[in-house]
């Protein structure tokens, strides 16, 4: 059985990987991945076979408050977990890092891996510098290391996620709710289906970066009234300027990487 070295374990992605899984032998970070120490001593003291990097601070409004704590723990703490692997020579036979589509501008045609980088986000920013440093490092290197930029995540649990917050809102307000920057197309996986997705690049060993999305279009504004009628309430949308990320599947395809594109409807009656 392989040994795997996880961070982000108690995350909602990190759970979810874990539990759909169950051929590695995880061993968890347990330490402050900002402390170039504790990742020393974790990467020192197992011989892992591979090494799958979750952890990261994510909501976009916890990262906006506190800009300084995101750098540490998305881009400094990655910069400790590939320092240490190249430092100690540990030989992993693959590294996966989690990005994001953030990196990218928005885009109405679906966004190619090769397309220009410009974050939409703080927390865009932090990835975008981590997976510049992976590169730099590993490139020369023989590990094998796959950036995975994911788009947007359906999951019945995590309280910062679209979906969940959207609910919320519209659930606790009174009748008539008014909704503002909705005007947005945005592409959906959930978190089952995104940890599937690395799992198989894991057994093929996929070396590079690759988006992770469905490559279908979803209208924030069409959910917004799925559940509006729902709740039995009432809508009105403030006007802003649409936006859209989609992600090409390109790469996914040509790997034979296969999943079904989520029914929005069912996934929302699931987290309702």
């Amino acid at each position: 059985m392989q040994k795997c070295g996880i961070t982000g374990s108690t995350g909602n992605l990190g759970k979810s990987f874990i539990k759909n899984n169950k051929k590695f032998k995880y061993i968890k970070f347990k330490g402050d991945i900002t402390k170039k120490n504790d990742v020393n001593v974790w990467i020192k003291k197992y011989k892992f076979d591979l090494i799958i990097h979750f952890a990261a601070l994510v909501p976009i409004s916890k990262v906006n408050k506190n800009y300084k704590k995101a750098l540490k723990i998305n881009y400094l703490g990655t910069q400790n977990i590939v320092n240490a692997i190249v430092k100690n020579n540990v030989e992993i036979d693959w590294f996966f890092f989690s990005s994001t589509s953030h990196v990218y501008p928005f885009k109405f045609n679906p966004i190619k891996e090769t397309d220009i980088l410009n974050p939409i986000s703080k927390y865009g920013k932090t990835k975008l510098m981590a997976e510049k440093f992976i590169v730099k490092k590993f490139e020369k290197t023989k590990i094998k290391y796959c950036i995975g930029r994911i788009f947007s995540i359906l999951d019945n649990n995590g309280k910062e996620f679209f979906m969940k917050s959207l609910i919320r809102r519209i659930k606790i307000k009174q009748k008539l709710i008014k909704l503002d920057n909705m005007n947005h197309f945005r592409d959906f996986l959930t978190t089952k289906q995104i940890s599937e997705i690395i799992i198989k690049l894991s057994k093929k060993k996929y070396r590079g970066i690759i988006n992770i999305g469905s490559g279908k279009k979803t209208d924030l504004k069409k959910i917004a009234i799925l559940l509006a009628k729902k709740f039995r309430k009432k809508i009105i949308f403030q006007k802003n300027k649409p936006t859209c990320s989609v992600s090409s599947n390109v790469k996914l395809k040509e790997l034979g990487i296969k999943f079904k594109v989520p029914d929005i409807s069912k996934e929302l009656n699931l987290i309702i």
